[in-house]
């Protein structure tokens, strides 16, 4: 039997353990599945999971370290070029492209995902559009957070340049952000988290999510990566709906892109019957009934505009896919991880001592150069 590891919450979890134990399925008893929590899928290093496991469920920031280390399987080399041709055409947004580094794909975009904005409709009737709209709020005293612990105080930043017209160090690799955008982005981003419930502040998504649904003391969350699981309600959790991330004026709503892959460890070699479990579950059977119908977030174009999948889950897909299509992807080279934990302890510091949005700036550019010391392939 070969060992995966996912990540340890139902939309992570359930769809691949129900696969790998439904009969119905091809190559079904295949994997046993362990679970990581959050932060681990996060940040721990992905070569020390190859070691270990055979099927590792990761995230795209990971994949220019999988290549320094030569510990993953292309997915070009496992399954042909025609797959690949055939996910570009089916998947939403840059959820396939997103594993493309040095040349080859290094995952299979099991799962779509982005930071967009989490409302609770009992507390909040009108929903803001812009990031005009979401500051008019914060400074009427509404209940807004941020979401802003771990990476992702880093991660809100890096999508609000984005929709601000700049994503981050596209343009020139070397250069994060320009002083004018990244100046404007730490405003927004500070103003609503030295505003925000301190009891927010150290929740990663789930559990900000969690708290929003259990309490009342937050009504919005304008950057937050959507869970669908939420958009249903549950004992003791109010219901949540989603919506598209702000944009400015004229924009995009722009997230910083999230989803899962699954990527193949080198030190095993897919099997037929293996490939034959893996490619069922990117299909379009799976991807628009199975995984949503096990808490699963498909990655299928078809399955977020879904009528049936969306009347399920409360248009969950519908009312976030255009972020989805727009979002950032961010950089993948090998040290980038480092990066985004630094930096996001930078900007939770600065917000609370109020530090200069040049001071910020230039210091988050040096951390960015030292994650760059290796260069990008």
């Amino acid at each position: 039997m070969w060992k995966g590891l996912t990540w340890d919450h139902p939309r992570g979890f359930n769809a691949l353990d129900a696969a790998s134990r439904n009969t119905c399925v091809p190559g079904h008893g295949l994997i046993s599945w362990d679970v990581q929590p959050l932060e681990g899928f996060e940040s721990a290093p992905i070569d020390e999971l190859c070691d270990r496991y055979d099927l590792v469920v990761l995230d795209h920031p990971h994949v220019g370290e999988a290549v320094e280390a030569g510990c993953l399987h292309s997915i070009e080399d496992a399954f042909g070029n025609d797959l690949i041709t055939s996910l570009e055409a089916a998947s939403i947004g840059p959820s396939l492209s997103s594993y493309r580094f040095a040349d080859k794909h290094w995952a299979l975009p099991l799962d779509a995902a982005t930071q967009v904005m989490a409302v609770r409709p009992d507390l909040m009737a009108d929903i803001p559009v812009e990031w005009d709209d979401v500051l008019a709020l914060v400074d009427d005293g509404a209940q807004v957070a941020a979401s802003v612990a771990g990476p992702h105080a880093a991660l809100s930043f890096l999508s609000i340049c984005a929709a601000l017209g700049e994503p981050p160090a596209v343009a020139n690799p070397e250069v994060l952000v320009n002083a004018d955008i990244g100046a404007k982005a730490y405003a927004i981003l500070s103003r609503i988290a030295r505003k925000m419930p301190e009891q927010a502040k150290s929740l990663n998504p789930i559990g900000l999510l969690d708290l929003m649904g259990r309490e009342d003391g937050i009504a919005l969350c304008p950057l937050v990566y959507g869970y669908v699981n939420y958009s249903r309600p549950a004992p003791g959790r109010k219901l949540l709906r989603f919506h598209n991330a702000p944009r400015a004026a004229g924009g995009h709503p722009v997230g910083t892109l999230g989803g899962t892959g699954i990527g193949f460890s080198k030190r095993f070699v897919p099997d037929p019957a293996l490939k034959a479990h893996v490619l069922w579950l990117m299909g379009k059977h799976a991807q628009c009934g199975f995984i949503p119908a096990h808490d699963g977030q498909p990655s299928r174009r078809e399955a977020w505009l879904d009528a049936g999948v969306n009347a399920a889950w409360g248009d969950f897909y519908i009312n976030t896919a255009d972020t989805l299509e727009h979002s950032y992807v961010r950089p993948r080279h090998s040290g980038y991880i480092a990066f985004q934990t630094a930096a996001s302890a930078a900007l939770r510091e600065s917000f609370e001592k109020d530090v200069a949005a040049g001071e910020v700036l230039e210091h988050l550019q040096k951390l960015y150069a030292k994650s760059r010391n290796g260069g990008e392939r």
